[in-house]
């Protein structure tokens, strides 16, 4: 077996059918976000405006939530010293579960190092809990939510995206006293639209099936408190296991599971990706729980974000591109071809200082390549025009359709 030629055909399609991706090296600087430095090939350090991070609100930047970490760095040191389970329990730690479970109107929360593992871990234990589980996942699901759905070992369901409809067939197919759970997601990021919070509420009720939501891209951006899309409905009393990270909107790191206290205690007893897991530094889950804190406080940096994100779209359907608009924050521009989505991130970066990453295979299906811009309440004026200026002229160089796409 000549392994090494293995590997060059797999790196060399990726290269091919331009979907390779880079590591763009940034260094953030305290103060100055969404500017940073790009640190480019040849050696030399150049400013730029990134416009595809996940730190939407600037908490990452947050001086209640900087110094929070400090005092807890200072009292503790680096890292937790070990799992949950021994020794890596701290008070931090349990005043993030609180300030979680808080957030979320549920009696309890879980940490996780990320949402990707919550997501995972907590799918793949469920059908432990209740033998012949079968979960009715969306199709456009979260790839944890798929991997975790795909661990379990028991049955599952995918229905079309947002389709109640099918939903109601597939569960309507399930013996009645079969455990059932629906997986489904508020924000989709790709797309940015709505997951049907109510009606899938509404089938969960009549046909007795528990409802799991991943809320990661809607923690600290909706709702009058940020907890999210389901408490801007009014409709968390009705979710039974909450999904969200704290490495988007809360600037930090970390995911985590809302529900109530038995099925915490449950999920905590029987998951190996909680088990055996080092639980994140007490530094972490100190300035996580401050900016969950600072965000329960007041809307104005959410009322901000989502006035920045309005205005970018203005602005974009004013050049007749094709904006993806499903009223969220997210704001993907459809390109269509990975070739030329690679080259219109690589332009904005080299001649513009504008840093956005394409979005390709198999993230989106292939044909729906796109850059997905995600403004902050500190992306300006002067940062929006640059960005429109930039994108106009490198439309037509790359003789793109101007034709508006709504959804």
């Amino acid at each position: 077996m000549d392994y090494t030629t293995h590997l060059d055909h797999a790196l060399n399609t990726l290269h091919d059918e331009g979907r390779y991706r880079t590591f763009i090296d940034i260094e953030r600087r305290q103060g100055q976000f969404p500017h940073a430095i790009w640190r480019h090939p040849n050696g030399e350090e150049r400013p730029i405006t990134v416009w595809c991070g996940n730190d939407y609100l600037g908490m990452g930047q947050n001086p209640e939530v900087l110094a929070a970490m400090h005092e807890a760095l200072d009292a503790t040191g680096a890292g937790s010293g070990g799992t949950r389970n021994i020794s890596g329990t701290t008070v931090y730690h349990k005043r993030l579960e609180a300030e979680l479970a808080d957030l979320h109107g549920k009696e309890a929360a879980l940490m996780f190092t990320s949402a990707y593992v919550a997501n995972d871990a907590t799918l793949s234990t469920l059908p432990k809990l209740f033998p012949g589980l079968v979960i009715l996942s969306d199709e456009l699901n979260h790839a944890s939510m798929i991997e975790g759905i795909r661990r379990n070992g028991g049955a599952k369901r995918v229905f079309r995206h947002n389709d109640t409809d099918h939903l109601r067939q597939l569960l309507s197919e399930l013996p009645s006293d079969a455990p059932k759970l629906i997986a489904f997601e508020s924000v989709y990021s790709m797309d940015g639209d709505f997951g049907p919070i109510e009606a899938i509420c509404d089938l969960a009720d009549e046909f007795g099936a528990l409802t799991y939501i991943d809320e990661v891209h809607a923690v600290g951006m909706y709702g009058p408190r940020g907890a999210g899309v389901a408490e801007r409905d009014r409709l968390m009393h009705r979710v039974d296991i909450i999904n969200g990270t704290l490495a988007k909107a809360y600037g930090v790191m970390g995911g985590y599971i809302a529900t109530s206290a038995k099925m915490a205690d449950a999920i905590r007893s029987y998951a190996p990706g909680f088990i055996f897991t080092t639980s994140l530094p007490p530094a972490i889950a100190a300035g996580a729980a401050k900016s969950v804190e600072v965000l329960k406080r007041s809307s104005q940096l959410r009322e901000a974000h989502q006035t920045q994100a309005k205005t970018l779209k203005m602005r974009l359907k004013g050049l007749g591109l094709p904006l993806i608009d499903h009223g969220s924050h997210i704001v993907p521009v459809h390109v269509g071809n990975p070739v030329k989505c690679k080259m219109l991130s690589d332009r904005l970066l080299e001649d513009h200082g504008i840093y956005v990453q394409p979005i390709n295979f198999p993230t989106v299906p292939r044909g729906t390549e796109r850059l997905r811009f995600t403004p902050s309440p500190v992306h300006g004026p002067d940062e929006i025009n640059q960005l429109i200026s930039a994108l106009d002229a490198l439309w037509s160089q790359c003789a793109l359709n101007r034709a508006e796409l709504t959804g």
